[in-house]
């Protein structure tokens, strides 16, 4: 425990996925009492995979009953495990458990025992308060007033000095506007809601968006539709390829131009395709229906302000703070590397600039990705600088700094991921980074048995 009892705060952390239960050793080590909220029964957060979906599949019915994750079932990772782990605790294979996933790129139930086992090996569940929703969160009086229910019971009020929003932002889906979608008959759901690929058997379907969960849905799919067509907002307008998968039957277009009520779709590319469903793979927004503070905070095309380094919001910190507001590859390691700073923050060991000056860095951080061209949905997709952005934040709160094999795994990786889709989580180039990362856990004293062991093994 910390010995100035001055500097340890009592914090209330949203979420038990594996940002907030990395975020929760992060402060418990830097002496603060902790409380973590999460409303189901267990850790893992968006890892714990549920065949129920949403009651509406495009989840716009705000009466809807609601499903937290947006796993499928086919899911494995788009990031290679040496990289996505936390620093002092690797994500490594278990070829020793035949419950396990050993791959490179692992499916999601190994990414939830991952999180299962970091939990248990740092006593986190202790802090954790299962089955309880967080309802609301409001400054009053220089705290924070936490208002949270049982599953069942009654309202409890409870006072923080700090909160820190770890509750993801893979859970409230974004709908592309299409023209026309009203009057067309088919049917329509988001990814988030997509489970198997049985209920679209001999469908023509159509798939819009193709980064990581489109590519890997619209593939999924095409075991089982007649024919799947993607659209992809990337593509110049005129195109039109045929791509090649086993089926045969995977077609790649640029956008949707407009829908009609005969079940037409007609592309900017100006083919026409007469589908049943289409699946959106358009991402998803921030969602903080708990937080009050009084229109402070806002979420703007998916633009999360102000938020100095994504994680302060000026006027309210240290007091109030988000880990894992940013996409970007090394995730786990992100988590990892902001708590420690809103650690660091609320112990007093770092000092936050002013308001004023944080503002000021808010609004060059704008005016730069304005001058770019960059628009306002990406403030927070910091995938390639995220090697730089996490840099910045260690150094802040005097951490190590990011190891080079690890943001040269996910760039090569994602690399892989555009040019082939297909084969990229099975067939790679660079196992001399693979090599360096394990002699890197072994310099640390991370692994018990030799490098090679898991390099001859992970092949």
């Amino acid at each position: 425990m910390c010995t100035n009892p001055i500097t340890s705060k009592h914090v209330a952390v949203i979420g038990a996925g594996a940002a907030g239960i990395i975020t929760s050793r992060e402060l418990r080590r830097e002496g603060h009492s902790v409380v973590v909220y999460e409303r189901e029964k267990q850790v893992g957060g968006l890892w714990v995979y549920t065949p129920k979906s949403d009651s509406d599949p495009l989840s716009l019915d705000p009466t809807r009953s609601k499903v937290h994750s947006s796993i499928y079932e086919s899911l494995r990772t788009n990031v290679p495990r040496e990289s996505m782990g936390v620093r002092d605790f690797p994500f490594l294979p278990r070829f020793d458990d035949e419950s396990r996933d050993p791959r490179r790129y692992p499916n999601h139930r190994e990414v939830l025992a991952y999180i299962q086992d970091f939990a248990k090996e740092f006593k986190i569940e202790e802090m954790i308060r299962f089955e309880t929703e967080v309802v609301r969160v409001e400054p009053v009086d220089g705290k924070w007033r936490v208002q949270s229910k049982k599953s069942g019971g009654f309202l409890k009020d409870e006072i923080y000095d700090a909160v820190v929003v770890c509750n993801g932002h893979y859970t409230e889906p974004n709908i592309t506007h299409i023209p026309g979608i009203k009057s067309w008959p088919g049917k329509q759901i988001h990814s988030h809601n997509y489970r198997v690929p049985d209920p679209f058997e001999n469908e023509v379907v159509v798939v819009i968006g193709n980064f990581a969960s489109g590519a890997d849905i619209s593939r999924d799919i095409a075991k089982v539709a007649k024919e799947v067509h993607i659209a992809s907002r990337a593509r110049e307008p005129h195109t039109f390829e045929k791509i090649s998968v086993p089926q045969n039957n995977l077609w790649m277009h640029s956008e949707i131009d407009t829908t009609h009520e005969d079940g037409s779709i007609v592309f900017k590319n100006g083919k026409v395709v007469f589908a049943d469903s289409i699946v959106y793979c358009t991402g998803y927004k921030y969602n903080f229906p708990f937080l009050e503070t009084n229109g402070y905070l806002r979420i703007d095309e998916k633009r999360v302000e102000p938020l100095y380094k994504h994680v302060f919001p000026p006027a309210l910190a240290p007091g109030l703070s988000f880990v894992g507001v940013p996409a970007m590859g090394i995730v786990f390691v992100m988590f990892e590397i902001q708590s420690k700073w809103v650690a660091a923050v609320l112990s007093g060991r770092v000092t936050l600039p002013s308001p004023e000056k944080m503002m000021e860095d808010i609004n060059a951080w704008y005016a730069s990705l304005d001058a770019l061209g960059i628009p306002k949905r990406h403030t927070h997709t910091i995938g390639r600088i995220q090697r730089e952005y996490l840099n910045w934040v260690a150094e802040e709160c005097g951490c190590e700094l990011v190891e080079r094999w690890r943001g040269q795994e996910v760039d090569g990786g994602y690399m892989r991921l555009v040019a082939h889709p297909e084969t990229y989580r099975d067939e790679w180039d660079d196992d001399e980074l693979i090599e360096e990362a394990y002699n890197d856990f072994s310099r640390k004293k991370l692994i018990s048995f030799d490098p090679s062991y898991y390099l001859e093994n992970g092949r």
